[in-house]
């Protein structure tokens, strides 16, 4: 069976001409999303990629229309692969059941793999610079250094552990994890 998506970004534009096209396709059933490429909320797509079964064929009119990014689209595109769902982009002539189709699918892969290392790499230099910076990296400790050693006076006073991380309002594992910092 054929499946459609189509999406706008706003709700001044309309879907009607990739609808018609996707219907000229031979898609049995649309699913309409109205949001922008970035927004991750898209219903009608969850629920499009939930109703595909092997076999079936997804339609879009153009390809930007399905992925918000490189990575994601090649996510779908995977996804969609390993459940046996064929999918074809109207406007660039893209067919995975080709073997150019497959081609460009495979090199989409590479591309997204690709990107994912650049985006490795750039982060764990951001974190060396910002190491070598002398930024401290990780969450903020749950009790200050006032706190601390206010619970530390109140421990070294005879005060129990549970009653010093009730009065601090965290628990007794936080405040003995916190003892241990330097």
């Amino acid at each position: 069976m054929k499946y459609g998506y189509a999406r706008v970004s706003t709700d001044d534009q309309k879907t009607d001409l990739q609808v018609a096209a996707l219907k000229k396709a031979g898609c049995r059933h649309t699913f309409t999303d109205t949001a922008s490429g970035m927004n991750s909320k898209r219903p009608e797509l969850a629920r499009c990629l939930a109703s595909l079964r092997a076999g079936d064929t997804l339609i879009v009119w153009k390809l930007d229309r399905l992925g918000r990014s490189l990575s994601h689209l090649v996510a779908v595109l995977s996804e969609l692969q390993g459940r046996g769902v064929a999918f074809r982009s109207l406007t660039e002539a893209i067919d995975t059941q080709s073997a150019a189709g497959r081609l460009l699918g495979h090199m989409l892969a590479a591309l997204a793999e690709f990107e994912r290392s650049l985006i490795v790499e750039r982060t764990q230099a951001g974190l060396k610079a910002a190491k070598r910076r002398g930024t401290k990296l990780g969450r903020r400790p749950s009790l200050s250094d006032d706190q601390l050693n206010h619970a530390r006076g109140l421990l070294a006073k005879g005060g129990s552990p549970a009653a010093v991380a009730k009065l601090l309002n965290v628990c007794r594992a936080t405040l003995y994890n916190s003892l241990k910092r330097p």
